[in-house]
């Protein structure tokens, strides 16, 4: 541990102490981090999916070590707090969520997130026991690291298919039982859960922005009670999809979308000179 890195963790602690709600954008390689940090935001976060879009590969077909990798990548690229997404901690075992999370503070990470969630055989939610277990070791391996290191629980049942909120509800009232730093319920349905989520805890919640509740603002989040706003993979798919969309307009014949693209000027802001 540098002292740098303890200072981008208090820093990162003082954001979610708050009073403020704040967002904490999801870039995907050194560019897309250096124009956020250059855009002013506080901290980021890694997204697993969009990472793995980026190296032509499916969500969740990247394993720890390149991820972990990738995430030292992103901390090198910014002076800002980086938490990561750690999918379930590339284990089922608690010891496996445990040593993923010793191996990222290692990487310069002050933050991650661990998910109740395997895609081993065909997917399927942690049997509630199990799932605390591995939260209480991830904690225990986050309290080691001698600062806050910022562990985040997923409670992974709405996009999922188990639109339970009682059962969503129970797991991170545990996982708050059990040392969380955050609390995570991606996909709840609209700002009536979402105010329910955050009344049953006293921990901050992380909202993502990008499966539902487009239409939500900010300020609507804050009334509700989140205290932290991720995007997850939706700035990469909004960067894919305008990509996309360009390539078929190229199809059809016309290239009426140069006129949205960015600037050099207002890109290079933001890049590095040679090395």
């Amino acid at each position: 541990m540098s002292q740098d890195q303890h200072s981008k963790a208090e820093a990162f602690a003082a954001l979610h102490a708050g009073p403020e709600i704040f967002v904490i954008p999801n870039p995907w390689d050194i560019g897309s981090t250096q124009i956020l940090t250059g855009m002013g935001f506080k901290a980021l976060a890694t997204t697993s999916a969009g990472y793995a879009f980026s190296r032509g590969r499916l969500d969740s077909a990247i394993g720890r070590d390149e991820m972990l990798a990738h995430a030292a990548e992103i901390v090198a690229a910014t002076p800002l707090p980086v938490s990561a997404d750690l999918e379930n901690g590339y284990g089922d075992a608690p010891e496996a969520a445990g040593e993923t999370i010793r191996l990222a503070a290692a990487t310069g990470l002050v933050g991650a997130s661990i998910e109740d969630f395997t895609g081993d055989d065909g997917g399927r939610i942690y049997d509630f026991s199990l799932a605390v277990e591995r939260i209480e070791a991830a904690v225990a391996a986050a309290r080691a690291q001698g600062f806050p290191f910022a562990l985040t629980a997923r409670a992974e049942n709405f996009i999922r298919g188990r639109r339970d909120l009682d059962d969503t509800i129970k797991r991170l009232v545990a996982f708050e039982a059990a040392g969380a730093d955050v609390l995570y319920a991606p996909g709840l349905p609209d700002l009536e859960a979402i105010r329910t989520v955050c009344e049953a805890v006293t921990k901050p919640i992380n909202v993502v922005m990008g499966l539902t509740g487009g239409a939500m603002t900010t300020a609507q989040l804050a009334d509700a009670g989140v205290r932290r706003i991720s995007l997850g993979a939706v700035l990469a798919r909004t960067a894919l999809g305008a990509f996309m969309a360009a390539a078929k307009e190229i199809q059809a014949g016309s290239y009426s979308f140069i006129d949205d693209a960015a600037s050099f000027a207002d890109i290079s802001a933001h890049m590095r000179g040679a090395d």
